[in-house]
């Protein structure tokens, strides 16, 4: 079973995003509390494309597809800006330095990478591509 939506990149879609995914794992019949981690997970990686990485330029597009293939649930979020992804850079927080100075936000990653099983990052010709997995026991 696949699913697919495709989104402007403005914070107004990130509703629609989350009402997507929810609906999908819902007709999967997957928990509550699953569906609410797994959504997110989703809304965090959306809402960084949009807001950093195409800068809510409305003229850009993401691209979305759902499956559930045996017992993993798969999301696949695709655009074609090439400076969006950057998995080498990411480093995990230090919380206890955050909490020291006060800093708030750049922990949205980590909080995917924690919800999520598995986080992949691969470019496809002009496409950045980042898969979310989830395993479904």
């Amino acid at each position: 079973m696949k699913h697919t939506l495709r989104i402007s990149c403005t914070r107004h879609n990130l509703k629609v995003v989350r009402d997507f995914v929810s609906e999908f794992l819902a007709e999967q019949q997957f928990s509550d509390i699953l569906i609410n981690q797994i959504v997110l997970a989703v809304d965090e990686v959306v809402a960084n494309l949009i807001i950093h990485g195409n800068k809510e330029d409305e003229s850009q597009f993401l691209d979305l597809r759902l499956a559930v293939h045996r017992q993993e649930f798969e999301i696949e979020i695709e655009d074609t800006n090439l400076i969006s992804y950057s998995p080498n850079s990411y480093q995990e927080p230090d919380l206890r330095e955050y909490v020291r100075v006060g800093k708030k936000g750049g922990m949205g990653m980590m909080l995917v990478n924690r919800i999520m099983d598995r986080v992949e990052y691969t470019t496809r010709g002009a496409h950045n591509v980042c898969r979310l997995y989830k395993y479904l026991a």
